[in-house]
């Protein structure tokens, strides 16, 4: 056992700065561990309560309720950037913390009493399940963008969206399966068994080297978190503010809410079309989802960071959002075909996997625009904009089914990608970057990362 561990010791290292796999494998069980929640938040309890007969204003009320805490990142971040126990690493804590909370969260959801008649409850189970999952991205995400050199990240963003969609898959297809099994109490509770074994990953390796594993544990904080950690709200805010007021900053602001909107919109519809009607069943969608998600995040993970360094951000951002716009556009215009299976098969497929794509390139592109002195803040609010747009999205689609057929809502959805295509067209990476590195913060300057192709 003592061999097997320092040979685990030799290919992995346990500092997340000083070994790249040990950086992937990290962040990429990290991202299943969120994508649990969302597979059973979005779409497993949503196609649940589709087939139980619940209309799709309460349906979108659930998964509204339930993005509220993602909107909250934004709050959350300072948080995170003011304090920590840098013995133990500037963010691992708070991921430690934010995994205990989503174990104890999936016990409690499966304590609702008859919860297809108790949506007030289970909406308010499922939403400390997304305030824990928020704290938990929020720590990973100024994590990664602490230890993740920048010619990974584009890398790395393809294995951790991939691994998230992954989990987002494994976690619906095995939640319906248990929900329809063994009912719903015991099915979503089963969940935290898995993110508690995704607990290793962040109690194992550490930030740096000389850093604690555990508080009990031998270690110091490293001499790197203590020069950019900073030690009043005054200078988080100050220096949020100095990048957040830049150009690019707000462009790329104002289009992640847009393509947010899109996410929510679509997460939300897919189960309650499908089930409500075309009249899948929620096992069957379940398992298309899974499938067509699985094959998109395979192929994120495989060449979706490749193609964002290869071509560049802007490119490739725009090229993913402009193919959006037209599949959904066109997918609105044949509710002719829309009793095809394989025309849905077809549609599901394409949407994931360019939303994979996408959100490779919108992770990296967002990771690039940070500043490390307040990187989980800054970071953070990009993702918050993206949540606050898919928490309104959700709620939406209620409002817009409502009062419109299926394809006025599915044109409605296509405005979003082209509302960003056209914003992205003002961003400068370079300038930015060059802005970027030249702030001076406790008479520290930041080390800038290596020019990239726009």
């Amino acid at each position: 056992m003592a061999k097997a561990t320092n040979n685990l010791k030799k290919r992995f290292g346990r500092s997340l700065t000083d070994n790249a796999l040990t950086r992937y494998v990290t962040f990429s069980a990290l991202y299943i561990a969120q994508g649990i929640p969302e597979g059973i938040t979005y779409f497993a309890i949503p196609a649940w309560l589709a087939m139980n007969g619940k209309s799709a204003l309460e349906i979108a009320a659930f998964v509204g309720v339930v993005g509220i805490p993602w909107s909250f990142k934004i709050l959350i971040a300072p948080l995170m950037d003011r304090f920590t126990f840098l013995a133990m690493g500037r963010k691992r804590p708070w991921v430690i913390f934010g995994q205990l909370g989503l174990i104890v969260s999936f016990l409690n959801i499966g304590l609702v009493p008859d919860p297809i008649n108790n949506l007030s409850a289970l909406m308010v189970a499922g939403f400390f399940i997304s305030l824990f999952g928020a704290f938990q991205d929020v720590a990973t995400d100024g994590m990664a963008v602490d230890v993740i050199p920048p010619n990974e990240q584009a890398r790395a963003n393809g294995l951790m969206w991939g691994t998230k969609t992954i989990g987002v898959s494994a976690s619906l297809v095995i939640g319906t399966w248990l929900i329809n099994t063994v009912g719903f109490s015991i099915a979503v509770s089963s969940l935290s068994v898995a993110v508690a074994a995704i607990m290793f990953f962040p109690i194992y390796f550490t930030e740096r080297p000389g850093e604690k594993s555990m508080p009990w544990t031998a270690g110091t904080a490293s001499p790197d978190s203590k020069q950019t950690q900073l030690r009043s709200w005054k200078h988080i805010f100050r220096s949020l503010y100095k990048v957040v007021r830049l150009k690019s900053s707000v462009v790329f602001g104002v289009g992640v809410l847009m393509v947010g909107i899109m996410f929510g919109l679509i997460d939300t519809l897919l189960p309650i079309f499908t089930i409500q009607e075309l009249g899948w069943t929620n096992t069957f969608f379940s398992q298309v989802f899974s499938i067509t998600s699985v094959i998109g995040g395979i192929l994120g993970m495989v060449i979706g960071g490749y193609l964002v360094d290869y071509f560049g951000k802007i490119k490739m951002l725009t090229l993913y959002l402009g193919i959006l716009a037209i599949l959904i556009t066109v997918f609105a215009f044949i509710p002719n075909l829309w009793g095809n299976n394989i025309i849905i098969y077809i549609f599901i497929l394409s949407y994931y996997t360019l939303f994979t794509f996408l959100c490779i390139a919108v992770f990296a592109s967002a990771m690039h625009l940070c500043w490390k002195t307040v990187a989980a803040t800054q970071f953070t609010l990009y993702m918050a904009l993206s949540n606050v747009g898919r928490a309104s999205g959700s709620a939406l689609l209620g409002v817009l089914k409502t009062n419109f057929s299926w394809e006025w809502v599915f044109i409605f959805i296509a405005i979003m990608p082209i509302i960003m295509v056209i914003l992205i067209q003002f961003i400068n990476f370079t300038k930015h970057r060059d802005q970027v590195d030249s702030f001076v913060v406790l008479n520290q300057t930041l080390v800038a990362p290596p020019v990239i192709k726009e």
